[in-house]
């Protein structure tokens, strides 16, 4: 290797890697204990739940960002149906 110092500050000064948030149709759970876990294993710290029309919401933040988000879950299956960022994030 004729470059080990380039190759060790570019290795350190690249990002890390953060987890990746769940995507639709990922299954997190049909609980409450499960649904936290799963997500905070994405990076997204859970900070409610709701029942709303049918599907549960959990209210997470997305620890990478600092956004707030709304993750839609079937009750039934515990898959991911709809993410939307809350808007007060952007007020």
């Amino acid at each position: 290797m004729r470059h080990p110092i380039l190759l060790a500050l570019a290795l350190s000064v690249a990002p890390m890697a953060a987890p990746a948030m769940p995507q639709l149709g990922d299954v997190v759970g049909t609980n409450p204990t499960d649904t936290t876990a799963a997500l905070a294993k994405s990076g997204c710290k859970v900070t409610a739940f709701y029942a709303e029309r049918g599907k549960l919401e959990a209210k997470c933040l997305e620890i990478a960002n600092d956004k707030t988000w709304e993750v839609y879950i079937d009750p039934t299956t515990g898959a991911v149906v709809d993410m939307v960022v809350d808007l007060k994030d952007y007020d």
